[in-house]
């Protein structure tokens, strides 16, 4: 009875190696599913395929004009009206009284030199000129009194009252009076004169704006010696540089072999580096008649027709000079796609839009053609890549690799 209990309580090791079998082919069934899920997963992402090379190309912002732009030429802002304002007389700076990007008018004072001296010999010319008025009040006084004596002795003399030679004492006496008055009269527009240079002498010590204009730099400081041709040491020639803001144009070259694609009046549209948002109309305003040697080019002034307070001088341009002038319309920017990007799908259109190292298919929806772009209309933004004429066998999620 007690060995029938035991054998009872003895495990059957027959029974647990097959359990443990089952179970293990089980696991490796389930890994193998999963394993080949993985790997299908894979090779539809194209893990298991080469990357396809390709050419890239940006989505970008264009404007109309450009698909009739005949030329493009580089240059710079430049006024046409600049002046370095200096004094005609040597003196030292004592007032200044506009820095860089002031405006100033016509006739303004913008700075001025010392002229304690000149103001003294002002002084001295107008007393000089007021002296000279006294004597030639005297001198008329004079005169007067010569000439009433001259027609009494005149009297006198045909009555036999008085000598001959009292009568012609007389005379030279009126002579002498009348050439004393034109004597006066001369020292006055002498000393007249005196006064009107030392008035100039003045008003050399005083620098003043000849047009309006903006202050452009600052060459001298107030202290600094200022003579007309900087010929001392530590001097200075000018004291400002000023530039009419109204008078600025576009000084491009052209190359000769180019030149007969530009005509005086000829419509332009000027992209400045410093305002890339904003395209501005011109129109040819002259063509330098000389060349470059050196450049085997010739100058070519644009003016601007639509103006910015924002052009500064000495700014670099780029200048389309256009076979037709620019509209409204054409002056409004488009998101534009090379058109070797777009592939026909259906009734639709198509492109091969970059996400990270692979590609996704997205429908478009185009516009009109400008130049070799293609206008976007849905579908893509400006900053976006695509696949430059993709080939074939290039399907949404496949890899790429961009070619050099």
């Amino acid at each position: 009875m007690a060995d029938e209990e035991l054998s009872k309580l003895k495990i059957d090791k027959s029974k647990v190696a097959f359990r443990a079998g089952r179970g293990k082919k089980v696991f490796y069934l389930v890994f193998a599913a999963l394993g080949l899920v993985a790997a299908g997963f894979l090779y539809r992402m194209g893990f298991f395929t080469p990357p396809v090379q390709v050419q890239l190309a940006n989505v970008t912002q264009v404007y109309p004009s450009q698909a009739y732009t005949v030329l493009t030429a580089s240059g710079y802002v430049v006024p046409q009206r600049k002046s370095a304002l200096a004094s005609k007389v040597t003196g030292r700076l004592v007032w200044l009284g506009v820095e860089e990007g002031n405006r100033v008018k016509k006739g303004e004072v913008v700075a001025r030199l010392e002229s304690q001296d000149v103001e003294a010999a002002k002084v001295q010319a107008a007393a000089n000129l007021e002296t000279a008025r006294f004597n030639l009040e005297n001198a008329r006084a004079e005169l007067v009194d010569a000439t009433l004596n001259l027609n009494r002795n005149k009297e006198l003399v045909e009555r036999n009252f008085i000598a001959r030679g009292e009568y012609d004492t007389a005379v030279a006496r009126h002579k002498k009076a009348l050439a004393a008055v034109k004597a006066a009269e001369a020292v006055i527009k002498a000393n007249e004169a005196a006064l009107e240079a030392a008035v100039i002498q003045l008003e050399y010590t005083l620098i003043r704006a000849p047009f309006d204009a903006v202050v452009l730099t600052k060459n001298a400081d107030i202290g600094d010696i200022v003579t007309p041709f900087s010929a001392a040491a530590e001097s200075k020639s000018a004291v400002v540089t000023i530039a009419d803001m109204d008078s600025l144009q576009v000084e491009a070259d052209v190359s000769e072999s180019s030149l007969r694609l530009v005509k005086i009046g000829q419509p332009c549209e000027i992209q400045l580096e410093a305002l890339p948002d904003r395209r501005l109309r011109g129109a040819v305003h002259m063509v330098v008649p000389t060349g470059d040697r050196s450049k085997a080019a010739v100058m070519v002034k644009i003016r601007f027709v639509d103006r910015d307070p924002r052009i500064l001088p000495e700014m670099s341009a780029k200048v389309s000079f256009l076979s037709r002038p620019v509209s409204k319309l054409d002056q409004v920017p488009r998101t534009a796609v090379n058109q070797k990007a777009v592939v026909a799908r259906g009734e639709g259109k198509a492109v091969f839009l970059v996400k990270g190292d692979g590609v996704v298919e997205t429908s478009v929806r185009t516009g009109a053609r400008i130049g070799d772009m293609l206008e976007v209309l849905t579908g893509l933004k400006a900053g976006d890549q695509v696949v430059l004429e993709p080939p074939a066998r290039l399907k949404s999620g496949a890899r790429i690799k961009a070619g050099e």
